[in-house]
């Protein structure tokens, strides 16, 4: 019998349509910026990092300079140039320690396979060279890095296969592992006392073990429900893995448990999305392609 013009066979249908529709406007509402932040047209801001005092830091991947936008500034604005003394160097991973006033950066020398690289930092506050220490290797790409429970900075080799460790007060870092798994490591956090990178090469995403010495095991590997393509920044909060998919065009969000994840799109429609930082109530995304950094609330 007819129900309202509808036959009763077909209500299933409509209201999975509704529901549907409800799913589709939550996640647009989601994911509606709360901000943008714009570099220079072609400076390919592949990181991004926050400061204490809200401001924002992008890192260029073209030119020899990192960008700061104040808290709320729409435009970021040079903030360290190194392009006189340092000549035609670009920079990848930025990350500000507030703790130690220190903005750690991947200072790249070269393009392609013949790169190699300095990790850097500066004073967070007047943007003044602080820390120089050269890669070890013919070939090395200092990609990007986290500062763990122990205070100590672990930084991602993506060439090298490796991860280096720098103790606080130690005058250069530590080799903590190389493994030939970890050939194409890029993003690289801590999920409470445990370390996690991604391999940006094979997709595929890694948990080291460390012992109470901080000794590292043999990378176990961690099989998401879904593929993952070009996993690039990665930062964790809120028991959660946060990350770029940079041969998809979005940034997503896992859950791990165990050595299986559950991976869900929390923004879609980037160009070339390499960099994320869960802040609070908010998550940037940094689209390297469109030299933009894009604020959305942090998702539930």
């Amino acid at each position: 019998m007819p129900l309202n013009g509808y036959t009763r066979g077909s209500l299933p249908s409509l209201l999975g349509l509704a529901v549907a529709a409800l799913l589709v406007c939550s996640t647009a509402q989601a994911a509606e910026p709360k901000l943008v932040v714009t570099t220079d047209p072609g400076s390919d801001p592949e990181s991004v990092t926050e400061t204490p005092d809200g401001s924002l830091i992008l890192g260029s991947a073209a030119k020899p300079v990192i960008y700061r936008a104040a808290k709320g500034e729409t435009k970021a604005k040079v903030f360290i140039d190194v392009g006189a003394a340092e000549g035609n160097v670009s920079f990848l991973g930025v990350l500000a320690d507030g703790p130690t006033n220190t903005l750690w950066a991947c200072q790249i020398i070269g393009t392609g396979k013949n790169r190699h690289s300095i990790l850097r930092s500066f004073d967070l506050t007047s943007g003044s060279p602080k820390f120089r220490w050269p890669l070890p290797g013919d070939i090395n790409l200092c990609n990007d890095f986290v500062v763990g429970p122990d205070k100590a900075l672990y930084i991602a080799d993506t060439f090298g296969s490796k991860i280096f460790r720098l103790k606080p007060g130690a005058s250069e870092p530590e080799l903590l592992i190389e493994d030939r798994t970890l050939d194409g490591i890029d993003g690289i956090t801590f999920l409470g006392s445990e370390l996690y990178v991604n391999n940006v090469i094979s997709n595929n995403l890694y948990r080291v073990p460390l012992d109470a010495a901080g000794k590292a095991g043999a990378p176990v590997q961690i099989w998401p429900d879904r593929p993952i393509k070009g996993p690039d920044g990665m930062r964790a909060a809120n028991g959660k893995l946060y990350l770029t998919e940079n041969r998809n065009g979005r940034a997503s969000v896992v859950t791990v448990n165990g050595d299986q994840a559950t991976v869900v799109t929390i923004l879609d429609g980037l160009t070339r999305p390499t960099a994320i930082e869960p802040v609070g109530d908010t998550l940037w995304v940094g689209d390297r392609a469109n030299d933009k950094a894009i604020a959305i609330p942090m998702p539930k």
